[in-house]
């Protein structure tokens, strides 16, 4: 059973189970609700959060478990002549599992039969030319091996799937009928649903650090695979990227610091156009607009934030690049020779994050106490000394913090890159080149033909763990120099 349709089985269980524990709960106190000890909605509430929210749970911990089960019970079935140097166990395993995805692909496009996708006599040659014709990802030639793995992965996958939407409908259906019972006019029902709805908040509070642990070790786990085939010490200190798909990374070099170079740079330019322009908005649109200003600028400043990225790729690629090249280029200075560029791609990113700075600076200096301008201007100050010496300085916790989410935003942007500076990975200090980014490889390492079971493909996990560490090292430094001018200004 699709797992949508049971989902929406198990709804319609809690559904009923409401409507019945109420008239149920109802019908023991005579019809006289007033006899009742909660009022009627909360015994049909225990009785639908006793249908779903067991069988939930058990939905989601199986489809967690389930796939470590089979991937451990199937990777016991590979020979070990079947991991190529070069590669290993792990690495194997996802081939397992996309050629169990594309036989599921090929059986339900009617390419081939359920009986054939089983069996012991399927053409591991023929099967991988279907999955190539269905559009499904090979990445090398499929052996017999790997595919009497998929087809056991695909076997306890489904008979797993059976197993779960048998033991999903069953506990509902006892949590139902137990509900059910319970709904007497001395039950307790307020109680037990307020104690089920804040765990259920609490649990839902839960979910994004759960989900940060999880991305967290997606990325470890990963990296550490790709550490294994390729050396730490060339990725870190390497001066070169040049990967290659031919093989399994003997003549690739990944070196990540022209990445990161290309990076920082783009992000830098960015900035140097984001947080003046952004901030002195926020200031003219706080302290000195007026009403009527403010309430045309602000909006239009914020249209900014809605264009997608892709239209400020087109625009640094169309308007930006060239406006760029006949005042740099060999008609002008001859600094630039193309329009894609490191100044390009940080103008136009610049531009988009304008709104990051000015609308939440403008929120910051907002809040600033008016009492604080009061006594500034009390004591003789004027305006403007009152904006650089008073509000700005009780504003800048928030400020930096405005800063900081631009350049996040900055280092994480990739469409805008990709068009407007290029895909050279260099180390230079010349704005007018083109350059490129680790997000923007990180795309291009994953899209394509690429090898999963390859350092080349790989690499881009490498490559998000260390934009993810840099990331969290420029919040931290943030939050350090935050709280140390807040100990000085109080």
């Amino acid at each position: 059973m699709p797992l949508l349709w049971l989902i929406l089985i198990v709804l319609a269980i809690a559904v009923a189970g409401y409507v019945l524990g109420r008239q149920r709960a109802v019908a023991s106190a005579g019809g006289d609700s007033r006899q009742l000890h909660s009022l009627p909605s909360y015994y049909g509430s225990n009785v639908a959060l006793k249908a779903i929210v067991p069988a939930f749970l058990l939905l989601i911990a199986w489809l967690l478990i389930q796939p470590l089960y089979v991937n451990n019970a199937v990777s016991g079935m590979i020979p070990e002549n079947s991991v190529r140097e070069g590669s290993s166990l792990g690495l194997v395993m996802a081939e397992v599992r996309r050629a169990a995805d594309g036989l599921d692909v090929i059986v339900g496009q009617g390419m081939i039969t359920e009986d054939y996708a089983r069996s012991d006599e399927a053409d591991p040659a023929q099967i991988g030319e279907q999955l190539r014709e269905a559009g499904q990802v090979v990445t090398s030639e499929l052996t017999q091996p790997i595919l009497r793995a998929a087809q056991s992965y695909r076997v306890m996958n489904a008979t797993g799937n059976t197993i779960m939407t048998v033991a999903v409908l069953i506990l509902s259906v006892l949590g139902f009928l137990y509900g059910l019972k319970e709904s007497q006019a001395d039950f307790r029902a307020r109680n037990v649903v307020e104690h089920g709805v804040r765990a259920i908040l609490v649990g839902a509070a839960s979910i994004a650090i759960l989900t940060t642990v999880g991305i967290v070790l997606s990325l470890v786990f990963n990296t550490i695979e790709f550490f294994r085939l390729y050396p730490a010490a060339d990725f870190f200190f390497g001066l070169n990227w040049a990967p290659s798909f031919s093989g399994r990374g003997g003549s690739s070099e990944l070196g990540v610091l022209p990445l990161l170079w290309g990076t920082f740079y783009i992000s830098i330019v960015a900035l140097a156009v984001a947080v003046p322009i952004g901030l002195f908005a926020a200031i003219y649109l706080s302290e000195y607009a007026s009403p009527r200003v403010r309430a045309f600028a602000k909006p239009m400043l914020e249209v900014l934030a809605g264009i997608p990225t892709i239209v400020y790729g087109l625009f640094a690629l169309l308007t930006v690049g060239p406006l760029l090249l006949k005042f740099f280029g060999d008609d002008g200075l001859g600094w630039m020779q193309a329009g894609t560029a490191v100044m390009t791609a940080g103008l136009v990113m610049g531009i988009m994050l304008i709104p990051f700075v000015s609308s939440l600076s403008d929120d910051i200096i907002n809040s600033v106490p008016q009492a604080m301008r009061d006594g500034s201007y009390g004591l003789g100050a004027t305006k403007s000394e009152t904006i650089r010496q008073v509000v700005l300085p009780a504003a800048l916790p928030g400020i930096v913090g405005a800063i900081l989410l631009a350049a996040s935003r900055a280092i994480g942007e990739t469409m805008i890159v990709v068009l407007g500076a290029g895909a050279a990975a260099r180390l230079s200090l010349n704005p007018f080149e083109a350059m490129t980014t680790v997000t923007a490889k990180i795309v291009s390492q994953l899209t394509g033909d690429a090898d999963f079971a390859s350092p080349e493909a790989l690499v881009a996990f490498a490559l998000g763990m260390t934009l993810f560490v840099i990331t969290l090292c420029l919040n931290i430094f943030a939050l350090y120099i935050v709280r140390k001018y807040r100990e000085q200004y109080e």
